[in-house]
């Protein structure tokens, strides 16, 4: 009886409660999972108070502090991200199987590469391709893409390109995107070109601590002995481009990430130039569908890349 009990149960389970259990557990609470899921709290609380009935076991521990995983949750989200897996898998054979026919191609990138270089691509693609559809997730930092890479969640990934080997990833470089230095409309220059003494002494406004590009601008910056005057740490680049328009101070940036710069604000290259690369990355190894190929090729072809 208690066997015919236990398998009643657990074929009553949803999948998309267990994408509510691994969400929950990921974002350490019900109402970022929510947010994240684009549901009601209301509905994530449901989807897990369901599950821990039907299981008979409670999954959480709610607190304060969020939402803590019970020794059996550990066990059973495990498992959870196993079928889920398996669930991404299946669906990867069967658009195997519909070939250009269906199906869809999941892109994850750094918010200023999905703004200016993945529009004109994707609209040629579905232009190509209309059976085809294209998701894409959106970051303020290509971390979170080479993420998705590793996991799962994306089949192409917009990132920074490393010219040095990574393990990880297969890559093409795209482009190289130069870091501005954009200036207040009543900065007036003193010389010819930009100074590093200048631009030190001049406040500056960048991302917070832990941002990908502004290290890059640090690294670059120390080559030459200088130290950056940094009096505001502002996550969007919107808003960094809307206070040096104000005049609250400077900005060092990626130009994608700048535009459209304000009219009146000013731009100059940094005393010694320099550019990030950007590049198309996959997973090494990684099951592709056609449409994720047909994709890649129109991509590199958009940048003459062979």
């Amino acid at each position: 009886m208690a066997k015919t009990m236990i398998y009643e149960r657990s074929n009553h389970l949803k999948l998309s409660q267990l994408q509510v259990l691994v969400a929950v557990t990921d974002y350490g609470s019900f109402s970022e999972a929510a947010l994240q899921l684009q549901m009601s709290q209301s509905a994530v609380s449901y989807a897990i108070a369901t599950l821990e009935e039907e299981l008979g076991v409670v999954l959480f521990l709610r607190g304060r502090y969020g939402a803590n995983l019970t020794p059996v949750g550990q066990q059973i989200v495990d498992r959870a991200r196993q079928i889920l897996s398996l669930m991404d898998d299946i669906s990867k054979q069967a658009e195997f199987a519909r070939g250009l026919k269906g199906g869809q191609v999941r892109i994850s990138s750094f918010r200023s590469a999905a703004t200016h270089i993945l529009p004109e691509v994707i609209a040629e693609f579905c232009q190509r391709y209309p059976a085809l559809a294209v998701s894409i997730a959106e970051y303020d930092d290509c971390l979170n893409v080479e993420q998705d890479l590793r996991e799962g969640r994306a089949d192409l990934g917009i990132i920074y390109y490393y010219q040095k080997n990574h393990q990880e990833f297969e890559q093409w470089e795209l482009m190289r995107d130069e870091f501005v230095v954009l200036f207040p409309p009543d900065f007036k220059l003193k010389g010819q070109s930009l100074t590093w003494e200048e631009l030190a002494t001049y406040p500056l406004i960048m991302a917070p601590d832990g941002d990908t590009c502004d290290a890059m601008v640090y690294e670059h910056s120390a080559k030459y002995g200088v130290t950056l005057q940094v009096i505001y740490h502002v996550r969007s680049d919107a808003t960094i481009v809307n206070m040096v328009a104000k005049g609250l101070g400077a900005a060092i940036t990626p130009r994608l990430a700048a535009e459209p710069i304000p009219v009146g604000v000013q731009s100059y290259s940094l005393p010694v130039p320099f550019y990030r690369m950007i590049g198309i990355a996959i997973l090494k190894d990684a099951l592709l569908t056609p449409a994720t190929f047909a994709f890649l090729d129109l991509l590199k072809a958009q940048f003459n890349h062979p």
